[in-house]
């Protein structure tokens, strides 16, 4: 028996060994595979990386050459016999990332890091950037962190402990060129975004501020003077290369302007988004961003355009100012902000009501109450009968309590005459004839209501026979006998004395009487006469953006207008009139961009007027009371669907994730 256990032990041992053998050389065989891989005409380059079926190995290698890749000293940027450069490598890692930016598989695998270390090689050796297509790796590996930290905090965690920040606010100062500026400025303002990794960003806010800031004041200047001034053939090749999305590729020299001047919109908000990240979350900012006066007077007109509508650009930077003191004693000092902010509200720009926010933030503060007030209440009354605007309920009476608030704990001086002015026209109007009208007997509202129609018929006819004045005269009489309550009456007859106001060659009262028309209007600005009036009246004034924004929005009315049956017997499709087109071509020419750099007077012929029927606006005056909501019937019913003033087709300048990350924040 103990020879039997003996030899059983034996026999165990050796087949253990046997086990430990065969393991052994399994280990050995996937070794030799794995070598066999790296060293076949596959050379462990990214593109045959990303093609290896095999998961296990095909992360391996991915992971080898995210290690290898930044400290490349030749062209080749694989190592390997493919030739493949850096710059190709790099390019090949940003096709990925744009193509699948939230999946976490290359992050992992050390992808942000060697966008980091790249970046970092990249500002610190200048002939190392220089060489062959090296000059490509700084845009996309700053676009690459920037992509894949768009809607992921964890992979925002990764760039900051890779040490992104430094190279990216290198690049941001303008160490490189405006194409680099943008990709870094993009990044750099997802990682501010997040709230695991705004302290890594915050503590470089005394350098990021004012880079932030001279780059969104010159930022157009920049590119129009180093990139479109210049002829195509003297324009930097890695550029244009850029722009067609490829090493070599060619563009078309228009294509190439209208694609520089969209970056260069891109560019000038994403600083402006940076800057709203570090203002929202830390107000110690504020006054770093107040410093320079001339930027917060030109903060409202930085408008991300047609092509980037989703941005609220200098408006969203001014309201976060105008939640501190500092910033509120800032803006309210400037009196072009102010004015830019009052040329916003009064307009049909989708960031209107961010505009009228920031005023009724300024005005709720006694200590800045009187400046702006003295500023801008002429203006503000205009709006005083708005009901929605946006996500904003009630903005009418919010803009009433503000103007009319105790004038009395206010700090400053008197008000200026017309500012007076304006604000006793507002009680008189929302105060004392309010109460007046609820004391009298509904017969007599009856009897007011049909002698104020009587007034504007007249009116019609006076402005027909050529008495313009005389037609003035009696809307005016005709309003002040109009019940509050008629509301759709009341919007008429501003409207049509807006249309006086034109024919008077008087801008300024035209672009009132529109404006409070449109205030009345349920929704806000959807009665097309009037847009297409107060495009005109901007178009007097020289306001070129604020008419386009009126012409866009009278033009996606127009064009909607079939779908109300009662219309839609009228005739067949729809046809934009031609004034309107031509003042829509006219004004987009003066409004991009670089306009401004050469542009010269350019006015549209005033003879281009709408075809009328008559100054009874079309003869659509439906009885209809300011509660009637449901019944609503404005001329050209504006439909949400139809506005042209859209975001373009490329990505957006900021995504909804990214703002909804700010608007809690702020």
């Amino acid at each position: 028996m103990e020879e039997l256990n003996t030899r059983n032990k034996q026999s165990s041992n050796i087949n253990g060994k046997g086990k430990a053998i065969a393991m052994a050389k399994i280990v050995e065989e996937e070794e030799e595979e794995e070598a066999e891989y790296f060293s076949s005409s596959c050379c462990g380059c990214f593109l045959c990386a990303m093609k290896q079926p095999d998961a296990r190995l095909r992360r391996a290698s991915l992971a080898a050459f995210f290690r290898e890749l930044p400290y490349c000293e030749e062209d080749d940027g694989g190592g390997g016999s493919n030739g493949q450069s850096c710059a190709m490598a790099v390019g090949a890692v940003w096709r990925a990332a744009m193509a699948a930016p939230d999946d976490p598989e290359l992050p992992s695998l050390g992808a942000i890091r060697c966008m980091s270390l790249l970046l970092a090689r990249a500002v610190a050796d200048e002939p190392w950037c220089r060489r062959g297509d090296n000059v490509y790796v700084p845009y996309y590996a700053a676009h690459v962190i920037g992509t894949y930290t768009i809607r992921s905090p964890a992979h925002a965690k990764l760039a900051v402990a890779a040490g992104a920040v430094r190279p990216l606010l290198v690049l941001l100062g303008g160490a490189m060129t405006w194409v680099e500026q943008r990709a870094a400025a993009r990044a750099l303002g997802h990682l501010a975004s997040y709230d695991a990794t705004f302290p890594a960003v915050a503590r470089h806010a005394a350098e990021a501020v004012p880079l932030a800031v001279r780059t969104a004041s010159t930022c157009i200047g920049d590119v129009y003077g180093s990139f479109v001034a210049l002829e195509p053939s003297r324009r930097p090749k890695y550029q244009r290369d850029l722009m067609a999305r490829g090493l070599g590729g060619d563009a078309d020299a228009d294509a190439e302007e209208r694609k520089a001047e969209e970056w260069a919109s891109q560019l000038q908000c994403w600083s402006l988004y940076f800057l709203s990240c570090l203002a929202s979350r830390d107000q110690s900012s504020h006054a770093m961003i107040c410093q320079d006066a001339e930027f917060l007077g030109e903060l409202s007109r930085m408008w991300g355009g047609l092509a980037n509508g989703d941005s609220p650009a200098g408006v969203g930077l001014l309201r976060l100012l105008c939640r501190s003191a500092v910033g509120r004693g800032a803006v309210a000092a400037c009196r072009d902000a102010l004015s830019g902010l009052c040329d916003l509200a009064r307009s049909s720009d989708d960031w209107q009501y961010m505009a009228i926010d920031c005023l009724l933030l300024l005005l709720d503060d006694r200590d800045t109450w009187h400046a702006v007030a003295d500023a801008t209440a002429t203006c503000l009354v205009d709006l005083a009968e708005l009901r929605q605007l946006g996500p904003r309920r009630r903005l009418g009476d919010a803009i009433v309590t503000a103007l009319l608030r105790d004038v009395d704990h206010v700090h400053g001086d008197e008000l200026c005459v017309e500012a007076k002015e304006a604000i006793a026209s507002l009680r008189e109007l929302k105060v004392e004839r309010k109460e007046r009208e609820e004391a009298v007997a509904r017969d007599e509202l009856l009897k007011r209501e049909i002698l104020a129609k009587e007034k504007k018929r007249q009116g019609n006819n006076m402005f027909l026979h050529g008495d313009v004045d005389k037609a003035i005269v009696l809307y005016t009489e005709a309003l002040e006998l109009c019940p509050l309550g008629r509301r759709r009456e009341r919007l008429v007859l501003h409207s049509n004395r807006a249309q006086c106001g034109l024919a008077r060659g008087e801008a300024d009262a035209a672009v009132s009487d529109a404006t409070r028309a449109l205030a009345l209007a349920r929704p806000a600005n959807a009665h097309a006469r009037s847009l297409w009036r107060r495009a005109q009246a901007y178009d007097m004034k020289g306001m070129a953006r604020e008419s386009l924004l009126d012409c866009l929005a009278f033009a996606g009315a127009w064009l909607g207008r079939r779908k109300n049956p009662r219309r839609a017997a009228r005739g067949a499709g729809p046809k934009l009139p031609y004034c309107v087109a031509r003042m829509i071509s006219k004004q987009m020419s003066v409004t991009g961009l670089f306009a401004g750099m050469a542009m010269k007077g350019n006015m549209v012929d005033h003879g281009d007027c709408m075809p009328q029927r008559g100054e009874d606006d079309d003869g659509d005056d439906e009885d209809d009371r300011d509660g009637d909501d449901q019944s609503e019937q404005e001329e050209f019913a504006y439909n949400a669907g139809s506005k042209l003033c859209a975001s373009g087709m490329d990505l957006p300048i900021i995504t909804g994730d990214a703002w909804r990350r700010l608007a809690r924040t702020a």
